[in-house]
């Protein structure tokens, strides 16, 4: 039989193969169907049935080999209510009172140490406002004393000098501090003839000159604050200043002080 021949059979497989291997390659990826490749996020695409994409272990570039439709990728906008727009406002005004520094001054007339924090705010950070509590000791008194200072700081210029170092060449401003205790009075006692003192004992008025030298913690190194100020000021108060008016005798070291600090920045 012609059909059990082997050298027919061979044929006819040879001749079938001829015959299917246009097809076979047919349904395989042709390289120039390949569009490009893209990130997962780069593009929005419509798939069907016979979209073929081709992706890489390990990787988020895919390939897009056929699709339908191919769009650019625009992300979605989320549409905020008056309620969400509300809720924003609110934790955004909260932040804004999040103490952003704290310092430890010594002398300066508010105290032998003070404690207290701040916040830095303008466009280049060159406000300072600050609160702090100080602490006089007893000495010949009979008990210690607390003292509170509401102080406004400005730095008009800030030098970077290298190696994390920075200088703040002049700062000055102003503050205002209370003592507490029975002892101070704002209003003259009634016990002293009207005007035998003419001013304040428990509030005083203070004007102040100084400057900085600012160290910047590296970020791999920074545990709780970012950079470290260490500062020191001369200043005077408006009886000092009274004092030294009317008494030309008084030398500078009488009616002005020398304080030191250190500015440590949190936020």
């Amino acid at each position: 039989m012609n059909w059990l021949n082997t050298n027919y059979i061979l044929r006819a497989g040879i001749l079938s193969v001829l015959v299917l291997f246009p097809g076979l390659i047919s349904a395989t990826c042709k390289t120039d169907t390949i569009i490009q490749s893209y990130q997962t996020d780069s593009l929005r695409f419509i798939i069907k049935d016979d979209s073929i994409i081709a992706f890489r272990t390990g990787d988020s570039i895919f390939t897009i080999i056929k699709a339908d439709s191919i769009l650019p990728f625009t992300p979605k906008r989320v549409k905020h209510t008056h309620y969400d727009k509300r809720v924003h406002r609110f934790r955004k005004n909260w932040e804004r009172i999040i103490p952003t520094h704290s310092k430890i001054q010594y002398a300066g007339n508010m105290g032998l140490l003070s404690f207290g924090t701040g916040w830095d705010y303008g466009k280049h950070n060159q406000w300072e406002t600050d609160i702090l509590l100080g602490f006089i000791p007893r000495y010949s008194s009979r008990k210690a004393k607390i003292t509170m200072t509401l102080k406004q700081n400005y730095m008009p210029w800030s030098i970077h000098i290298g190696k994390g170092f920075s200088t703040e060449p002049f700062a000055c401003g102003l503050y205002m501090n209370t003592v507490f205790g029975n002892q101070f009075w704002t209003s003259e006692p009634e016990r002293y003839p009207k005007g035998y003192y003419g001013f304040s004992s428990k509030i005083r008025f203070h004007l102040f000159m100084g400057q900085r030298l600012t160290y910047d913690i590296d970020p791999q190194r920074r545990f709780l604050a970012k950079s470290v100020t260490f500062f020191y000021e001369i200043s005077t108060c408006d009886l000092y200043v009274i004092s030294a008016v009317t008494n030309s005798y008084l030398s500078p070291r009488d009616y002005l002080s020398l304080s030191f600090g250190l500015k440590f920045q949190w936020l």
